[in-house]
């Protein structure tokens, strides 16, 4: 029987405790707050026995780093919320229930996804396969295993990112939340811009719904006197957390920044290069910039 408050998964994974980390601030310098879905690197044993990849392998969806490169911000009086556990384990970047059939052992409630987009890639909130386009599993999964991961993770970390949101409105009128990620420097195989070097920065507002103009054009500026390029939406647009609760109606504004893998990590080996330290400290000043921004 299915008991979502297990310490132990369907296939034998114990917790990730903490599954997640609010670097807080005190007090919070503003309505700014950042978020890292996608840095989490604690890869459960069970799982790691049944995929079909190597753990290295296994860390190409992950983003690597990315909330070191952010670490400056609570220092700096800004909230930074991190997830623990990995990217290709359950992405809190989807919908709760993405899910694509082919990949269980039964069929699927009707309350899943099936039909998305992520879904018909692969990644789904339970990945089917990396973002290379590599198989993750052997066999067909429990579907209670996907339940357990998403009322383990999912739920627990959206709480989280919803009631730092919420207080940081209702403290300044407002919120900015910035979801950090990175991408791989050139298009890979399933992606529209395959085999093309990307920018360095790849700012998604969901083409102008779920950001001001202001935060845009202020993290160009910062972004590229520092000497990058940068571009909009393309070709990252905004993930679920971006489009979400990115609500301008409702004084919530939500920006994806996609850091170019390149500039501070070897992306084979999934190694942090000499050059992460100078990206921190550039990324602290757009950080900076960010904090004291009218919205």
């Amino acid at each position: 029987m299915f008991h979502p408050d297990s310490d132990l998964s369907p296939l034998g994974d114990p917790r990730i405790d903490p599954p997640l980390e609010l670097l807080d601030a005190d007090p919070p310098r503003g309505p700014l707050i950042l978020a890292s879905p996608h840095s989490g690197r604690i890869y459960p044993p069970a799982f790691v026995r049944v995929a079909k990849l190597d753990p290295t392998a296994l860390r190409r969806s992950e983003d690597a780093f990315v909330e070191e490169l952010f670490e400056a911000a609570p220092g700096l009086g800004i909230p930074l919320l991190k997830a623990h556990f990995p990217r290709v384990y359950l992405d809190p970047n989807r919908e709760p229930w993405e899910m694509d059939p082919l990949m269980f052992d039964g069929p699927l409630p009707a309350y899943v996804n099936t039909a998305s987009p992520r879904v018909a890639a692969g990644l789904g909130t339970v990945a089917k396969v990396v973002t290379d386009g590599a198989q993750i599993y052997g066999t067909a999964l429990p579907f209670d295993e996907a339940r357990w991961r998403v009322k383990t993770y999912y739920e627990p970390y959206h709480a989280a990112l919803l009631s730092l949101i919420e207080r940081t409105r209702d403290a300044f009128g407002t919120c900015l939340l910035v979801d950090c990620h990175s991408m791989p420097s050139v298009g890979g195989s399933m992606d529209p811009d395959r085999g093309r070097r990307r920018a360095d920065f790849v700012l998604g507002d969901g083409f102008g719904e779920t950001c001001a103009p202001s935060v845009l054009r202020r993290v160009e500026t910062v972004l590229g006197d520092l000497g990058y390029r940068v571009v909009r939406n393309i070709p990252y647009s905004g993930g679920h957390t971006t489009r979400h609760y990115g609500r301008p109606e409702d004084r919530v504004y939500a920006l994806q920044i996609e850091i170019n893998r390149d500039l501070y990590m070897d992306e084979a080996q999934i190694l942090r290069r000499d050059n992460l330290p100078r990206l921190r400290e550039h990324l602290t000043t757009l950080i900076d910039s960010l904090a004291d921004l009218e919205i």
